[in-house]
């Protein structure tokens, strides 16, 4: 018997996750501290269904973004992620503005896809989630479309389906390469999170990958 597409039975984003739209989001910034460092890069990638109702990657969108008044930035973490906040081709926005950059997109894609609003995706998603809701209280924006405390995290997707946590490897164990000289930009670890996502979500129910191991003594 052919084994049915685990995917077949949505052919609506809104019917899959209760009425939320994925959404990838990474961010780089100034420090771990969401109330004292500041936000410097943000990316979000939609994740889409296509015709065979498997996930897919979206637009991705980003921004770099101009210190917030009264946020610091402690400089190992600039040592980590090679940003020059200082560099002329940066093009940072004020913080408000940078939202309304990565927002606008997600807000369309929730409308077009009939869903409630977005859910954050993230590898270490809380992390995150923290600093974009600190953006959003920082800038009084008042048309966040993420849910506010719920996430879906990729650690633990990943963790589960290919016992691997750290970004690079899990995305290796996807089956994807992994750019190290590009690792730490928000765009770039956005889309690589996206990757991780999709391919886990479109090997659901059936595992993600199947050992020799695992077959039951004589079956097939």
């Amino acid at each position: 018997m052919t084994q049915a597409d685990p995917t077949s039975r949505f052919r609506k984003m809104s019917e899959r996750f209760r009425g939320y739209l994925p959404v990838v989001v990474d961010v780089e910034t100034g420090g771990f501290d969401w109330n004292r460092h500041a936000l410097l890069e943000i990316a979000v990638v939609p994740i889409e269904l296509d015709e065979a109702g498997r996930y897919v990657c979206g637009a991705t969108t980003g921004a770099h973004v101009m210190p917030a008044p009264g946020t610091e930035i402690d400089p190992k973490s600039l040592e980590v992620t090679g940003i020059d906040i200082d560099h002329p081709f940066r093009d940072a926005k004020p913080e408000r503005d940078a939202l309304d950059i990565v927002f606008a997109p997600v807000r369309e894609a929730v409308r077009r896809h009939g869903c409630q609003r977005a859910i954050l995706v993230g590898h270490n998603a809380h992390f995150d989630l923290n600093f974009l809701n600190a953006a959003v209280a920082r800038s009084g924006h008042k048309r966040n479309p993420f849910h506010p405390f719920s996430v879906f995290d990729t650690v633990t997707l990943a963790g589960i389906a290919y016992g691997q946590t750290v970004l690079a490897r899990a995305v290796q164990a996807a089956g994807y390469t992994w750019n190290s000289d590009e690792a730490h930009s928000a765009v770039y670890d956005a889309e690589r999170t996206a990757q991780v996502f999709c391919r886990i979500a479109n090997s659901w129910p059936a595992p993600a990958a199947t050992s020799p191991q695992e077959r039951l003594p004589n079956s097939g």
